[in-house]
């Protein structure tokens, strides 16, 4: 069972919170119009108080290896302090639910796609969608450590596709490929 999300409410709580954090991050929103708040691995997961923290930190990752939803920062350097600033506020998010096990998913999440994408290698797509649909469920450890070891991804897929079903997870790839081709 996945969490429903309100796509609204969450793109403009990350907007509104950037730009009250910093005139910079406030400056680099795109406007209103041009802004694409969709959400790809939020309704994935299993518990509807992580969906904020999870958009959070996807569209940092974004800053750094995509196209950006809510923000078109002006520079690359603007771009990489502005993603992890959200990296870190989305951690932030997601330790106030109380879930050490989904902070530490979290931050395996994204020591591996950092490993993956420095290396050229696939399986950033899989593992966010493995992460987000078993998010704090402590379940990952030997199928992210098969990605890290041999680059498998199938433990990641198909942890994945059992948690949530095919139709979800073949969703949320879609759209992920879409924003970091």
């Amino acid at each position: 069972m996945t969490a429903a999300v309100d796509a609204p409410a969450l793109f403009d709580t990350i907007a509104e919170g950037a730009a009250g954090e910093s005139p910079l991050w406030g400056e680099a929103l795109r406007p209103a119009a041009e802004r694409e708040p969709v959400p790809v691995f939020s309704p994935l997961v299993p518990d509807a108080a992580f969906a904020l923290g999870v958009e959070t930190i996807y569209e940092g990752y974004l800053l750094h290896f995509g196209t950006p939803r809510l923000f078109a920062p002006g520079d690359r350097d603007t771009a990489l302090l502005l993603g992890d600033y959200l990296y870190a506020h989305g951690l932030v998010r997601i330790a106030a639910t109380g879930s050490v096990d989904a902070v530490g998913d979290l931050a395996e999440l994204i020591s591996l796609c950092a490993q993956a994408r420095a290396d050229g290698l696939p399986g950033d797509d899989v593992a966010w969608a493995a992460t987000s649909a078993l998010l704090g469920k402590a379940m990952l450890d030997g199928a992210r450590e098969a990605l890290r070891r041999e680059r498998d991804l199938r433990p990641l897929d198909a942890a994945a596709r059992a948690a949530v079903g095919d139709e979800a997870v073949q969703r949320a790839l879609e759209l992920h490929r879409r924003n970091t081709t």
